[in-house]
């Protein structure tokens, strides 16, 4: 299972041997860095830290009440994000301008605030930028600023919540590893577009298309080689049954990594569990709206999605996977 690997592999790189050699490995083959074994051993140590310290963030925010776990759940997935970086920039940090979170969020709450409604805005410098940039290879966020719901509706755990409020956001098209998708023909109906044109608005994120076939109530498209969603895709997957969702409403159809999409929420609610106590612990308390169960349940999922989905990027930049 994936996600025991990774907890191995996390495990492995807790050594320092094995993690000098695994950055020595990354700078040599993937970098072509001449001096790829004195830059390891000097990124040795702030790596394994890294590591070490996002892991423990995390493990002892699943022990906390929810009252605090976005604080620890947002600082864990922070170094997690900088051990990533240490291994495709071996001069990370170079600068203090990519120190900063690289988000803003509303300093002031309306009188009738929800969470869902709320939104987070892009700045051009800081950590949000710069990780998106050099992990996933997107220099340019579809968007300058997001809601907080259409962040949760690219979550594919959180769709029986969206289901039992007000209808599904993302639809099953696939299980990852699989040679074939298969859409709801309808779909395209949602994306005011015809059948060829949208095939070939997601043909960058595919495989090759070996064929595609359309009757009433399937769109279905054969690929010559399995399905593995990159990370600057719309495609996203579910961790509990690795089936690939992709948005039914155009308007939640960005190539972004989930990645993103959990350190904007966790960002967000971890702005609020520091300086709004009053409006989080009423969340948690009282439970009064609809903000609740999402952001009780997203919670949950963060905390074993994100160390999983950075342990792959870690994988991936040195190609073990």
């Amino acid at each position: 299972m994936l996600t025991n690997n990774i907890s191995q592999f996390y495990t492995y790189l807790q050594s320092q041997q094995n993690a000098q050699a695994y950055l020595a490995d990354c700078y040599h083959r993937k970098l072509k860095m001449n001096n790829a074994s004195v830059k390891s051993f000097e990124n040795c140590s702030p790596f394994i830290h890294y590591l070490d310290h996002g892991l423990r963030f995390y493990q002892n925010g699943k022990q906390l009440e929810p009252l605090l776990q976005p604080l620890l759940f947002f600082y864990g997935m922070v170094h997690l994000i900088k051990a990533n970086l240490l291994s495709v920039r071996p001069d990370y940090p170079e600068s203090t301008a990519i120190l900063a979170h690289g988000v803003s969020s509303r300093k002031r709450k309306k009188r009738d605030y929800t969470f869902m409604k709320d939104e987070v805005k892009i700045q051009q410098n800081g950590l949000f930028s710069y990780f998106t940039t050099h992990l996933f290879a997107i220099r340019t966020p579809p968007f300058t600023k997001i809601k907080m719901n259409q962040l949760f509706a690219l979550i594919p755990e959180l769709g029986p919540l969206f289901r039992y409020q007000a209808g599904d956001k993302l639809t099953a098209v696939g299980k990852r590893g699989a040679r074939s998708l298969q859409f709801p023909s309808w779909i395209i109906d949602h994306y005011h577009l015809t059948v060829n044109t949208f095939i070939n608005r997601i043909k960058p994120y595919l495989p090759p298309i070996k064929m595609t076939q359309t009757n009433h109530n399937y769109i279905n498209i054969e690929l010559y080689e399995p399905l593995c969603p990159s990370e600057a895709s719309p495609f996203f997957t579910s961790m509990t049954d690795d089936q690939v969702y992709f948005p039914i409403n155009r308007d939640d159809c960005l190539p972004i990594s989930e990645v993103m999409v959990h350190y904007l929420l966790l960002y967000n609610l971890s702005m609020l569990c520091r300086y709004e106590p009053e409006w989080w612990g009423e969340v948690l308390a009282a439970k009064p709206d609809a903000d609740f169960p999402f952001i009780r349940s997203f919670l949950e999922i963060t905390a074993e999605k994100i160390p999983m989905l950075l342990g792959v990027t870690l994988l991936t930049n040195c190609d073990y996977l």
